[in-house]
C-alpha cells in the first residue's frame, strides 16, 4: 500500500469519526438497499461486521441476463476478424461432423445389399425376387427389399472408398476444432487482458468515496476472482456454446433430408428442453449473483481478518470473529449449494427428454424400414443423428451453468467498471520545478454527506517555509484539512491555491508531485530498503538517496544489518521496528524533495526515545519547505510557526505555542488535559526535595 493509500485510509477514519458526530443519518439511508427477493428477503442494514457505517454498501446488481451476456459478448467486438474465423473454423467442423453419418448409412446400406443379395436364388434377379415375395403376400419384405441395391456379396471397393471418405471427413472435422481452440484461446487470453487493464485503470480513475463506502476483500474479489471466472466462461462456455448450436441446426437439416417425419419427432424435444433450460436458468443465475456476492463478503471478513489479527488477538476476539466468518461462509455455503443444484439439474432434465425422443425414433424407424419407407442405411443414419442432437443439448444445458456463472461474474465487474470516476481532469495550469509553497484556504466548505456541512468558510494561509501545526479531537477536521489539499475530494465552495495558482487548476498527479507525505501507519513495499527509499524519486541516484538516509538517519541502523541497503524488507516489513520503519518513510519522502510535506502523527506509534530521533529526522525533511503537522502530542508541535486549532470543521484558534497558551482557551485546554499531570508531579517532586 503506498503512502498515498495510506493518507486515504486516514481520511476514511476522519470522516466515519465526523459523520458519527454528527449523526449522519443519511448515511445509513443510503446504505439500505433491499436486495433482489429470489436471493434475499430483508433490507441491508451495515453493521459492525460489514465495518460499520462506512464498511460494505452493497454494489447495484444488474437484474439482467441478456444486457449483460450482450455486454460480455461485446468484449469480443476488436477481436472480430479473429472470431469470424474461429466460427468459420466451427462451421466448416460442423458440417464435416453432421454429412459424415449420412455417408456412413450408405456404406451400411452397401454391406446389408451385399448380403442380402448373397440370399437371392441363383438366376432370379431382384425385380424378380420383389415379384415372388408380393405373389406370397410379403408385401412389407417385398417393399424393402426394392429400397436396397442388391449385389452378389459386399462391393469391398465400394464400403472401402466410403468408409475412407468418413475417416478423413472426422479427421479434418476435429484438425479444424483443434484450430479453433486454439485461436479463440489467444483470443481470450487478449480480451482478458484487456479487461484487466481496464479494471486497473479504473481503480486509479475512482474517487476515495467508492472505497469508503465498500470492504476492500469485495472489491478484490471483482477484480480478481470475478475477472478470472469471466475469463472461463468465455474460454468453455463460448466455444463450446457456439459449437452446439451449429451442430442442433446442421442436424436438424440433416434428418430433414433423411425424414421429415422422424424429424418432426425428434423436434419434441426441442422445446422441452428450452423451456426447462430457460425455467432453471433463471433461478440459477439469482443465485449465482448471491454467490459471487457473498464470495466478496466473506473475501472481506478473510482480508479483514488477516489486517487486524494482531488486534483480534488483543481484544480476545477470536471467537467473536470465527462466529461472523462462520456466518459469511454458511451464506456462501447456501447460496453456492444452491446454484451448483439448481443449474445441475438441467443436464439430467434435458437428458430424459431427450430419451423419450430417442424412443420415439427407434420405434418409428423400425416400422418404416420395415414397410420399406426407408432404408436400413437411412434409419442407421437417422438415430445417430439423433444421438448426436441431443448431445450438443446437453452440452448447452451443461454450459449454462458456466455460462450463467460468467454472466454473473460479468455484472459485478461490469458494475465495478460502470462506477462514477473521479471527477474529470481540467488543470492545464503548471507551476516550477521547485515551488514557494505558499498554501492559502480562501472560505473552504467541504462535506462527505450533503446537507451535513463538516468544513464552513474556513480560511488561513501558510507561508512558505513555514511548519503549520493543526490540531484537535477526533472528528474535528484535520486530516480532511489535508486530504483537500492533495485534491483527494472536491470543495463544496471556495477555493486552495498553492503559490497563487488554484490547485484545480493543476492537474492531480502534478500537485500531487509537489507534496511529500509521512503517515502515522508506516508502508514499506516487499523488497530491499534502498529500493523503498528510492519509491520516493525513481530518478534518484544513488548519491542522493544516500543523503537522505544520512540526513533521517536511516543510515544510522541499516550499516548494522548484514545485507545493508539492499536487506529485504517482508511484505509487512516486520524485520524492521516500527520506529525504524518509520524513518525509512521519512527518508522515501526527503528524497522526493517536496515543496509541500504533509506529516500526519507520524511519531504517535513509536516510544518517546525514537520519537526524539524522529523528531530530528523530520525536522531536517522540514527544512526550507511548507510544512503541515497533524498532531495529537502537543509536545511534538511547540516550535511550529502556526499552530491551526480545530473543532467541528472551524478553526478556533490560531497563533503559535506561547501565543494560545496565553489565549487559555481550546489549545490551552487540550495542552493541559495532556501536561497538567506531568507539571503537578515535578512541583510535588519539588516540594518534597526542599523538604
Amino acid at each position: 500500500m503506498s503512502e498515498q493509500d495510506q493518507q486515504k485510509k486516514r481520511g476514511w477514519a476522519a470522516k466515519a469519526e465526523a459523520a458519527k458526530n454528527a449523526k449522519a443519518t443519511a448515511e445509513a439511508e443510503a446504505a439500505t438497499e433491499v436486495l433482489d427477493d429470489d436471493v434475499v428477503d430483508e433490507e441491508y442494514v451495515p453493521s459492525e461486521a460489514d465495518g460499520g457505517m462506512f464498511g460494505n454498501l452493497p454494489a447495484k446488481k444488474a437484474k439482467e441476463f441478456w444486457p449483460s451476456a450482450k455486454r460480455l459478448m461485446g468484449l469480443l467486438k476488436p477481436e472480430s476478424l479473429g472470431v469470424y474465423i474461429v466460427i468459420g473454423l466451427v462451421v466448416v467442423s460442423v458440417v464435416l461432423n453432421v454429412i459424415a453419418p449420412k455417408i456412413l448409412g450408405s456404406a451400411m446400406d452397401v454391406i446389408f445389399g451385399g448380403v442380402m443379395g448373397k440370399q437371392l436364388p441363383p438366376g432370379v434377379s431382384q425385380e424378380q425376387f420383389v415379384e415372388l415375395m408380393r405373389q406370397q403376400g410379403q408385401e412389407n419384405f417385398a417393399d424393402m427389399v426394392s429400397k436396397m441395391e442388391l449385389t452378389n456379396g459386399i462391393n469391398f471397393p465400394k464400403l472401402t472408398f466410403l468408409i475412407s471418405i468418413v475417416l478423413l471427413m472426422y479427421f479434418v472435422a476435429n484438425i479444424f476444432l483443434w484450430a479453433q481452440g486454439w485461436l479463440l484461446n489467444r483470443i481470450v487470453m487478449r480480451v482478458i487482458k484487456q479487461l484487466r487493464n481496464d479494471v486497473q485503470a479504473k481503480l486509479n480513475r475512482l474517487p476515495l468515496n467508492y472505497f469508503d463506502t465498500r470492504q476492500r476483500g469485495d472489491i478484490l474479489s471483482r477484480v480478481t476472482n470475478d475477472v478470472d471466472n469471466v475469463q472461463q466462461g468465455l474460454q468453455q462456455a463460448f466455444a463450446q456454446l457456439v459449437s452446439s448450436v451449429l451442430t442442433v441446426v446442421g442436424i436438424t437439416v440433416m434428418m430433414f433430408i433423411v425424414s421429415w417425419e422422424l424429424a418432426l419427432i425428434a423436434l419434441i424435444a426441442l422445446p422441452l428442453s428450452g423451456v426447462m433450460a430457460g425455467f432453471i436458468g433463471a433461478k440459477s443465475q439469482k443465485l449465482f449473483a448471491a454467490q459471487w456476492k457473498n464470495t466478496g463478503s466473506l473475501n472481506g471478513q478473510i482480508e479483514e481478518s488477516f489486517s487486524g489479527h494482531d488486534l483480534v488477538k488483543v481484544f480476545g476476539r477470536d471467537a467473536d470473529m470465527l462466529v461472523r466468518f462462520d456466518e459469511r461462509n454458511e451464506a456462501l455455503y447456501k447460496a453456492s449449494f444452491g446454484a451448483q443444484f439448481v443449474s445441475g439439474v438441467i443436464f439430467p432434465a434435458m437428458n430424459f427428454v431427450s430419451y423419450l425422443s430417442y424412443v420415439g425414433i427407434a420405434v418409428v424407424g423400425g416400422l418404416r424400414v420395415a414397410s420399406g419407407s426407408m432404408s436400413l442405411g437411412d434409419a442407421t443414419a437417422f438415430i445417430q443423428y439423433s444421438r448426436e442432437f441431443t448431445q450438443p443439448l446437453g452440452q448447452i444445458a451443461g454450459m449454462a451453468n458456466m455460462l450463467q456463472s460468467g454472466v454473473a461474474s460479468a455484472e459485478r465487474v461490469f458494475e465495478f467498471l460502470d462506477a462514477d470516476d473521479e471527477v474529470e481532469e481540467t488543470g492545464t495550469r503548471h507551476l516550477p520545478a521547485k515551488t514557494d509553497g505558499h498554501v492559502e484556504f480562501e472560505h473552504v466548505s467541504f462535506s462527505y454527506v450533503e446537507d451535513k456541512p463538516l468544513i464552513e468558510d474556513l480560511s488561513f494561509s501558510a507561508e512558505p517555509g513555514h511548519t503549520v501545526a493543526i490540531v484537535g479531537p477526533t472528528g474535528a477536521g484535520k486530516t480532511t484539512l489535508v486530504n483537500l489539499v492533495m485534491r483527494f475530494y472536491e470543495l463544496n465552495a471556495g477555493r486552495i491555491t498553492l503559490d497563487g495558482v488554484d490547485i484545480k487548476d493543476l492537474s492531480r498527479s502534478e500537485l500531487r508531485s509537489k507534496v511529500g507525505m509521512v503517515l502515522q501507519d508506516a508502508w514499506l513495499f516487499g523488497g530491499t530498503i534502498y529500493d523503498n527509499i528510492k519509491y520516493g524519486n525513481l530518478d534518484a541516484t544513488e548519491e542522493q538517496i544516500m543523503e537522505a538516509a544520512k540526513a533521517t538517519y536511516v543510515d544510522r541502523f541499516v550499516r548494522a544489518l548484514p545485507d545493508g541497503y539492499q536487506t529485504i524488507i517482508d511484505e509487512e516489513g516486520n524485520n524492521v521496528s516500527a520506529g525504524e520503519k518509520q524513518l525509512i518513510t521519512i527518508a522515501r519522502a526527503f528524497v522526493s524533495d517536496p515543496s509541500l510535506l504533509i506529516l500526519d502523527e507520524a511519531t504517535s506509534s513509536v516510544d518517546t526515545r525514537t520519537e526524539l530521533l524522529l523528531q530530528k529526522a523530520m525536522a531536517a525533511l522540514r527544512t526550507d519547505r511548507t510544512s503541515f503537522v497533524i498532531a495529537h502530542r502537543l509536545s511534538t508541535i511547540r516550535d511550529a510557526d502556526t499552530i491551526l486549532v480545530m473543532e467541528n470543521g472551524q478553526i478556533v484558534e490560531q497563533g503559535n505555542h506561547s501565543q494560545l497558551l496565553a489565549l487559555q482557551g481550546a489549545y490551552y485546554r487540550l495542552y493541559m488535559s495532556q501536561f497538567a499531570g506531568e507539571e503537578e508531579t515535578a512541583v510535588d517532586d519539588s516540594t518534597a526535595v526542599h523538604s
